[in-house]
């Protein structure tokens, strides 16, 4: 079974970017389950309703979030749709799940959302001890567990990455923007990957209008970020994994 993985998608070109892509993609790799980070849909901050029909209409399993979830006020009208989740270590009783469980090839692929604490300004519960919560409580119901760490510090994705080992079957982290070349199989059979990069504007400062962010640097002075134009790319990864041990064979970064 192969499951692909995408990088967080950048404004209404990432979402382009994804149509243009995804099904050649699908077809060459031959894949099976998609997941997308999309918390950057909406011009790079949440999601509106529109882009999450727009990214679910080519046919992909499930919708990761981040730290601009809450971006766009409409995300309240579906975040309860099964193919979406957010992270799961936001504080108890907020709306939405932090997992869902799918069926893909007689397989049950449990895919959970987390987001770090280390460098982002947000209130969260600690995800190492929610990760492993979820895990104990999942862990009989499913064959595979996919887990998207929305973090900063290639520190703290490394260290949940050993601390995951043997107990997920992949670990794959976004947010930066920028694809790590880090991939590997841990010790205990876990695939790792720190970042997978993103989907949209290639010459761009992770997404954004490159004349905007110099000047904000330059002056220090506020600047109202802006889309870029012009070509983009589709990153992610591709977990090859073997249907008899649901452990991941190979991971392959996607740079298209």
């Amino acid at each position: 079974m192969k499951i692909l993985a995408i990088g967080d998608i950048i404004g209404e070109t990432g979402i382009k970017e994804l149509k243009n892509k995804l099904y050649q993609l699908r077809q060459k790799e031959e894949i099976d389950f998609v997941i997308v980070n999309g918390e950057n849909a909406a011009e790079g901050m949440g999601i509106t309703e529109k882009n999450f029909n727009d990214i679910i209409s080519q046919n992909v399993d499930v919708v990761t979030m981040g730290n601009h979830t809450w971006g766009k006020k409409e995300i309240f009208k579906f975040i309860d749709h099964p193919k979406l989740i957010r992270p799961a270590n936001y504080p108890k009783g907020v709306v939405g799940k932090g997992y869902g469980i799918y069926t893909c090839k007689n397989k049950k692929i449990a895919v959970i959302n987390l987001i770090g604490r280390v460098y982002i300004n947000i209130l969260t519960d600690n995800p190492f001890l929610i990760a492993k919560d979820i895990i104990k409580k999942i862990k009989e119901k499913v064959d595979i567990i996919i887990v998207d760490f929305h973090a900063e510090a290639t520190g703290e994705k490394v260290t949940m990455g050993y601390y995951l080992d043997g107990s997920v079957t992949a670990i794959f982290g976004t947010h930066t923007h920028v694809q790590t070349a880090d991939e590997r199989i841990l010790p205990k059979g876990t695939a790792y990957i720190s970042d997978i990069g993103m989907t949209g504007p290639k010459n761009s400062a992770l997404g954004m209008d490159v004349s905007v962010t110099i000047k904000r640097f330059e002056t220090a002075l506020p600047e109202k970020y802006k889309m870029a134009t012009g070509e983009c790319m589709l990153n992610g990864v591709i977990f090859d994994v073997d249907e008899n041990t649901n452990k991941v064979k190979t991971i392959t970064r996607i740079n298209m």
